[in-house]
C-alpha cells in the first residue's frame, strides 16, 4: 500500500501577480506555478495535505502573498497550512505584521530567509532573536532556511527561543555535490539535541549534482537526519517547483520513500505525514 504523504514544503507563485526578483535568472521557474500544476505533478501519489512556504516575493508584498494563497486554498483544500514571510529582523516591531498574518487561519508559521545572509551569525543578532520570540505570542513556528555553515548560529537562536517551535528546511542544505558530511553531520546532531526543533527532509536533489545525482548520493544525509531527530521530528517536503531544477516531483518522492523503506510502519507514517500534521497544526 502506498504511503500517505503530507508535503510540508510547497511553493506556488504567479510572477504576473507578485514580484519575485530571484526568478529573473531562472528561466525554468520564471512562470506561474499554480495548484493545477502541482496536482498534475503528484498524480499517482497519495499526497493528502500540503504546506505552502513563502516564495521570497518582495517583502512589501508578503502579506498579499499569504492572502493570495489562502484564497487558492478555498478551491484547493489540500493546501492545509501556510508558512508566511515576516521581517523578524525588526525585533518587537514585527508584532503588528505577525498579528495581521495570524488573522489568516491557514497561517501556521513564519519564515524569514537566512541562507542569503553573508554574516553566518546573522540570526543571532539581538533584533532578529527578539523578532522570533514574538512568534510565541501567536503560537506560530519558525522555518530555518539556512546553509550548513549557519547551523552553529541557528543552534544559538533555537536555544534562545525555547517557547518557539523551529523547523529546519532542506536538512540545512548539506554539500551533497562534494559528498561532504562534516561539519554538517556534527552540527545537525548538536541542534537536534534541542527539543523544540524539527527537520524537513526536502530540497536535497538541488544540493546534489543536478544532472547526475543518484539515490545513493542522498541516502546518507536522509539517514543522518532521521538518526538525529528521530521520525517524531522529521517530515517530508517536495520543494516543488524548485525541485524541477534537478528532478521531477515523482522521482524525488520515490527516492525519499525508498530511503525510508527500512523503517517500521509507524515510523514511516510519522516521517511521511503525522510529524508535519503535528508541527504545523494541520486540520
Amino acid at each position: 500500500m502506498a504511503e500517505v504523504l503530507v508535503d510540508a514544503h510547497l511553493h506556488l507563485w504567479d510572477p504576473s501577480r507578485l514580484r519575485y526578483p530571484w526568478l529573473d535568472g531562472v528561466p525554468l521557474l520564471s512562470r506561474p506555478y499554480l495548484p493545477v500544476d502541482i496536482d498534475a505533478a503528484i498524480a499517482g501519489l497519495q499526497v493528502e495535505q500540503q504546506v505552502f512556504v513563502q516564495c521570497d516575493c518582495i517583502p512589501s508584498q508578503s502579506l498579499e502573498e499569504a492572502h493570495w494563497v489562502a484564497s487558492l486554498a478555498q478551491a484547493s483544500p489540500r493546501i492545509a497550512g501556510i508558512v508566511a514571510h515576516a521581517p523578524v529582523e525588526l525585533g518587537e516591531a514585527v508584532r503588528a505584521h505577525v498579528e495581521e498574518l495570524a488573522r489568516i487561519p491557514l497561517v501556521k508559521g513564519i519564515r524569514r530567509l537566512i541562507q542569503g545572509e553573508q554574516d553566518p551569525r546573522f540570526c543571532t543578532r539581538p533584533q532578529f532573536v527578539a523578532g522570533v520570540k514574538e512568534l510565541a505570542l501567536f503560537g506560530l513556528s519558525f522555518d530555518l532556511c539556512l546553509r550548513a555553515d549557519q547551523l552553529p548560529a541557528a543552534l544559538e537562536l533555537v536555544r534562545s527561543c525555547p517557547q518557539v517551535s523551529f523547523v529546519i528546511d532542506h536538512c540545512a542544505k548539506p554539500d551533497i555535490r562534494s559528498h561532504a558530511m562534516e561539519p554538517w553531520r556534527t552540527d545537525m546532531r548538536a541542534i537536534a539535541g534541542l527539543p523544540n526543533v524539527s527537520c524537513k527532509i526536502s530540497g536535497l536533489v538541488t544540493e546534489a549534482d543536478a544532472k547526475a545525482w543518484v539515490a545513493s548520493d542522498l541516502k546518507p544525509y536522509i539517514d543522518h537526519a532521521i538518526s538525529c531527530f528521530s521520525p517524531d521530528r522529521c517530515m517530508y517536503g517536495g520543494d516543488w517547483p524548485v525541485v524541477l531544477l534537478a528532478s521531477s516531483y515523482r522521482r524525488w518522492a520515490d527516492t525519499f520513500l525508498a530511503a525510508i523503506a527500512t523503517l517500521g510502519a509507524d515510523e514511516r507514517r510519522k516521517v511521511c505525514a503525522t510529524t508535519a500534521r503535528r508541527v504545523y497544526r494541520l486540520g
